[in-house]
């Protein structure tokens, strides 16, 4: 049985055929779950499905949603793609090196950015892994490019099994994303109300949170522990239900 299934995940595609291509490149390596967020053209423009060639049903079938959180929420292993390292986000690592790391999980998704700007630093903040591909001096890739070698490293790490890297895996207890979001939105609260940090800071500070809590790849009992014990904090807290004592 496969390992994980993998989802292809492009932010705002610039062209057609950049969309297209990217639908044959993950053909041709065996991902068959597309979705688009935000495109900036027609996806079912007659250049997207010439150029996916024999990857047109990818296209049709990809949902397309308004955010990156909508389009990650069921997924509970997400990696984003840069040509360069950002601050307060995880150490780029190269595709090869992201094989160690899935053993765990059933549904990975792989994020590619805007053709001509890649992806914010918050829209890498909400996956736990960045990927970097090894390149020369040029580190210029097209999106099919980028896409194709990826999935390409990604079926190499799931040929082991002897499945297909699209096929269901077991159950896994890791929480999708979508509960993690709404963990983080909570804790974001969180610090706002207790005055560890402020407006101006927050979102660093949520980044290097999110970098120490997607490490611990928490379940959703843990989760729900977490979210309890703050909101108890709070309601304490403005109740003045609790005595410190030395």
């Amino acid at each position: 049985m496969s390992a994980f299934a993998l989802s292809v995940i492009l932010v705002s595609p610039k062209t057609p055929g950049n969309i297209g291509s990217a639908a044959r490149a993950m053909k041709n390596m065996g991902a068959a779950d597309l979705r688009i967020v935000a495109p900036r053209c027609n996806v079912l423009d007659s250049e997207a499905l010439a150029f996916s060639v024999h990857a047109e049903d990818l296209i049709r079938q990809a949902p397309i949603v308004d955010t990156l959180e909508e389009a990650i929420s069921d997924l509970d292993f997400v990696m984003g793609t840069t040509a360069r390292q950002r601050d307060d986000l995880p150490e780029p690592i190269f595709p090869s090196e992201v094989k160690t790391l899935l053993s765990s999980y059933q549904k990975v998704g792989i994020v590619f950015g805007r053709e001509e700007s890649g992806l914010t630093t918050e829209e890498l903040a909400r996956c736990q892994s960045i990927l970097r591909i090894p390149t020369s001096d040029y580190a210029s890739l097209n999106l099919a490019q980028a896409v194709l070698l990826c999935c390409y490293e990604l079926m190499q790490a799931d040929r082991s099994s002897g499945a297909p890297v699209t096929q269901p895996a077991e159950a896994t207890e890791i929480a999708p994303r979508e509960q993690m979001e709404r963990f983080y939105e909570q804790l974001e609260d969180f610090l706002l109300k207790v005055q560890y940090t402020d407006k101006p800071r927050v979102k660093h500070k949520m980044r290097q949170m999110r970098k120490v809590f997607d490490q611990a790849r928490m379940n959703e009992e843990q989760i729900r522990m977490l979210r309890g014990l703050w909101a108890q904090a709070l309601w304490a807290a403005k109740t003045k239900k609790f005595v410190i004592e030395d």
